[in-house]
């Protein structure tokens, strides 16, 4: 069985209060069990963490190395400032999606430039709580991609 490590980082934790005409009533715990049981479904084990501590968030990813075929990540604002993100997601070689429930491009200059997207296999923007489904479906056919290549 597959293995997926869905990461969130600062602020997410307060999803469905915050600012709900850009991110929506849904919350985090809602969009968990939505991707939860699409992955379930697939036959895929995941496992869902969110700290609003970058330090805790490297940890995360660190500690995939090994224990995930996948990461699904979330950095929130630590997008746009955090190498340690950066560095971890290139370190431990764990192919990883970003994903942002918001249009980033459509938003302030400074959101619009991920330090961490470079070292992420893809990026999904702007759908909402669907964006995390989106990136399981993306996540696992790279990873199936990746596996037929292995065998030639």
């Amino acid at each position: 069985m597959r293995r997926v490590l869905l990461i969130n980082g600062p602020n997410l934790n307060l999803l469905g209060t915050r600012e709900p005409a850009l991110y929506g009533t849904a919350t985090l715990a809602d969009a968990v069990e939505s991707v939860g049981r699409q992955a379930a479904a697939m036959g895929v084990e995941l496992q869902a963490v969110q700290s609003n501590n970058e330090g805790e968030l490297v940890g995360h990813i660190q500690a995939a190395a090994g224990r995930f075929d996948g990461m699904i990540l979330n950095p929130g604002a630590y997008t746009h400032t955090s190498v340690a993100i950066r560095d971890a997601i290139q370190g431990v070689a764990v192919p990883c999606v970003e994903v942002h429930l918001s249009n980033v491009h459509a938003r302030e200059e400074f959101r619009q430039r991920s330090l961490t997207a470079p070292a992420c296999i893809g990026v999904l923007a702007g759908f909402g709580i669907r964006g995390y489904g989106l990136a399981l479906e993306g996540l696992l056919a790279y990873l199936d991609e990746r596996k037929g290549k292995g065998r030639s």
